[in-house]
């Protein structure tokens, strides 16, 4: 069955039926299901990785009208993946870039901009005026508070989720089918699951996931073909395989379930053990953290100190401190009599996140003249030597 949308537009004007060609000879979708794509209204969730393709294809297949929630810029990082962004765009507001690309693709989709980060006290305004949601965001927060939403104004969620070399994808809150919840009833502890930022990502990743989305979003507009509905859709990069996974909705999920508890939205930070907002950088130093500056006036002095790089070493070849000597966060407990000789240590990584839980390890192993490089190489490379590559 198709998604219910408005009633289908009255034509195609002579131009779309040129641009929607090949879609129109085609009988699973015909003039009916174009028509169908033209009346749809579909909101994007992030205009990053999975947005990026899902943005280009929907608004060439001719869906009608495209709302994109983001509030970030384009970095330099992007653009390994985020294809809807270019090198000149970078500094620019993504929705902007993004919806200036999807016009020069369709110039007749109406494209709506949420400059905003979606949150509990604005989510329900902003999905009700849409048939399908699809959710490209990158965090459990979001994502959970997506679910919610969904389930509770009786909206698809289309979802994908991608990290480094794998993904997958399915349909939640579709006609009785399970929703995120179903599959995930509890987040996992903070900082368990490393970002894409932390972890990366194989930059045509998002590509394939992001067009199964569209795919899905696709065929629920214009009612054909079998969903990924109670079907979890695997893919593994280096492998090239696909896998499929069962999904039954569970009759006692606090969300969809027969007497479910979530009756509206909640606190989705709080809920993931995960603060809405980074901590303001306390004025000064911490007493374990040390100044990159400072570590570069002890070299310059020749003061005897032991500087660890805690990074892995695919990153310590993408860039590194002279003098530094790398053992990983993982093998630190294993090689930590390494370190019996040195009378002062700094560690760091690459933004002082890994090298913090180094220093921690360090103290409670008995090290007292130990530090955390403040920042980590990146401060290293705004603050001493800006040759330094930062990725």
């Amino acid at each position: 069955m198709p998604v219910e949308t408005a009633a289908p537009a009255a034509a195609l004007s002579k131009d779309e039926v040129l641009r929607y060609s090949r879609h129109l000879i085609m009988p699973e979708v015909g003039m009916e299901g174009q028509l169908k794509l033209k009346s749809g209204k579909v909101l994007l969730i992030g205009a990053g990785g999975l947005g990026a393709p899902l943005g280009l294809y929907l608004a060439a297949a001719g869906v009608g009208r495209i709302g994109v929630v983001d509030f970030d810029v384009v970095d330099f990082t992007n653009l390994q993946r985020q294809v809807i962004h270019s090198t000149a765009d970078v500094g620019r507001k993504k929705l902007d870039s993004a919806a200036e690309s999807m016009a020069a693709i369709n110039p007749n989709v109406q494209i709506d901009r949420h400059e905003t980060a979606l949150t509990s006290e604005n989510a329900l305004d902003i999905l009700k005026d849409y048939d399908i949601v699809v959710d490209g965001t990158d965090n459990f927060p979001t994502r959970y508070l997506v679910n919610d939403a969904c389930v509770l104004l009786g909206k698809p969620n289309v979802y994908g989720s991608i990290f480094r070399f794998e993904g997958q994808a399915t349909v939640f809150a579709y006609q009785g089918g399970p929703c995120y919840r179903c599959l995930y009833p509890e987040p996992p502890p903070p900082g368990l699951v490393p970002s894409c930022a932390e972890g990366g990502v194989l930059g045509i990743l998002p590509g394939l996931i992001g067009l199964i989305q569209a795919t899905e979003t696709v065929k629920l507009i214009i009612g054909k073909g079998e969903p990924l509905v109670g079907r979890l859709l695997l893919y593994d990069a280096l492998a090239m395989r696909f896998r499929e996974l069962k999904l039954r909705k569970n009759p006692d999920c606090p969300a969809c379930g027969t007497d479910p508890t979530i009756t509206g939205l909640i606190d989705y930070h709080q809920f993931c053990g995960v603060p809405q907002h980074e901590p303001a950088a306390a004025p000064g130093l911490s007493e374990w953290d040390i100044d990159p500056v400072e570590v570069k006036n002890w070299m310059d002095r020749g003061e005897r100190f032991t500087l660890i790089d805690v990074r892995e070493p695919h990153e310590y070849q993408i860039c590194r401190i002279p003098g530094s000597t790398l053992i990983p966060l993982g093998e630190l407990p294993a090689r930590v009599h390494e370190l019996n000789s040195a009378d002062r240590i700094v560690a760091h990584c690459k933004s002082g996140v890994r090298s913090a839980k180094a220093v921690d390890f360090l103290r409670q192993a008995g090290f007292r003249k130990v530090r955390n490089l403040k920042g980590g190489i990146l401060a290293w490379a705004d603050r001493v030597d800006p040759s330094v590559p930062k990725y």
